[in-house]
């Protein structure tokens, strides 16, 4: 008796090219242009960054739009996503480098302040949940713009607030924690997100990640020192935890919010195993026989909690075949088959000339969707 294949395209976004739920689209247009009637399953997958709100509504969600402030302070039409009580927060809808002018960077004075005005506008929807997912911030602030969203006062030796961004931390003399929206405290608060860095240090985040946002060597030194006195600060105010926090993996994912929201009380978890939990993840992997993941670059990266890596760790436990299509493909079939990846499939195995893969990734994802299905469904 032949058994029917069953397809679960559980992809995230081709950067700069093809959206998640775009992914999903041209892969199963290809597929079936070789096999009609093949029955597939869309899931668009991320791992907390930029597209986990695109991702949640495609499973579901109810897209909710709000007014924040952007990284530089400008007002910006943000959005999370809600179903029933569970929400879904994007830190880079209202705080991401895509909110920054082209060509702009703002390492010292980016601000988180709409993250926290996202998170309160989830409150105020009626979340009980709240899986919030960084990172593709603009910013490297501790996270003190989304606290001060939500109620926390920054104060310099004058009892003026400082001001927005990781630089002004520079002016830190106390915190007040006290005016902290009290419904934080009977929300479960899930901080997603692939960077286990700690706050500061060699390994913190404005060496790791503060050049990516355009710091310079010394702005790097400065907003080291600045986030050091702000964990400081709260240590006077918060107790030991907040020392403890600024040491703990994923404080300082997306410029350090997530050392904010570790004082809120939020549980770290790898982004992508939140998102295939809240996503329904576990029952469409259990009705599918192969299972097509993907990204827009497969390198080593990948293997280190990115939405592939996630989705192929799960597939191979439940022993389902796993194939991945990308853009550009920088793994040795050794370091797939680890993975838990069968085979990978770049647009760069059809069309060589990099800047056609990037314009024309759709029609070029189809060709490659057809050659997975004459490998894998025929």
């Amino acid at each position: 008796m032949q058994v029917t294949q069953r397809v679960l395209i559980a992809a995230d976004k081709f950067k700069g090219s093809l959206t998640a739920v775009e992914v999903a689209e041209r892969v199963m247009a290809g597929l079936r242009r070789v096999v009609p009637a093949v029955d597939v399953e869309a899931l668009p997958v991320a791992d907390g960054g930029d597209g986990t709100v695109a991702a949640a509504v495609a499973a579901g969600f109810e897209r909710h739009e709000r007014e924040v402030a952007g990284p530089l302070g400008q007002e910006v039409t943000a959005a999370f996503a809600l179903r029933g009580d569970t929400a879904v927060v994007e830190m880079a809808e209202a705080s991401g480098l895509q909110r920054l002018p082209r060509g702009v960077f703002a390492p010292l004075t980016a601000s988180t302040y709409g993250s926290g005005e996202l998170l309160r506008a989830a409150l105020d929807a009626g979340a009980r949940t709240i899986v919030f997912g960084v990172g593709g911030s603009a910013t490297t602030d501790g996270g003190a713009g989304m606290l001060s969203a939500l109620g926390a006062r920054f104060l310099d030796v004058d009892g003026e607030p400082v001001p927005p961004g990781g630089g002004g931390l520079a002016d830190l003399a106390r915190a007040d924690l006290s005016g902290l929206d009290a419904r934080l405290s009977d929300v479960d608060l899930v901080l997603a997100s692939d960077v286990d860095n700690p706050l500061t240090g060699p390994k913190g985040a404005p060496a790791v990640y503060g050049p990516q946002k355009g710091a310079t060597p010394d702005d790097v030194e400065l907003l080291d020192a600045a986030l050091a006195d702000f964990a400081k600060v709260l240590e006077a105010e918060a107790g030991p935890r907040a020392a403890e926090y600024a040491l703990a993996p994923g404080a300082g994912a997306a410029g350090g919010i997530g050392y904010g929201a570790l004082l809120l009380g939020a549980r770290f978890r790898p982004g992508i195993e939140v998102m295939l939990d809240v996503l329904g993840f576990a029952p469409a992997l259990e009705r599918a026989t192969l299972v097509i993941t993907g990204e827009g670059s497969l390198d080593e990266q990948t293997l280190h909690g990115k939405a592939p890596a996630g989705v192929a760790a799960a597939a191979r436990a439940a022993d389902k075949e796993v194939v991945a299509v990308c853009g550009r493909l920088a793994l040795p079939p050794e370091a797939l088959g680890r993975a838990g990846i069968r085979r990978a499939y770049p647009l760069t195995a059809v069309e060589p000339d990099v800047a056609r893969c990037i314009a024309e990734a759709g029609p070029i994802l189809e060709r490659v969707a057809e050659q997975i299905a004459r490998d894998f469904l025929t």
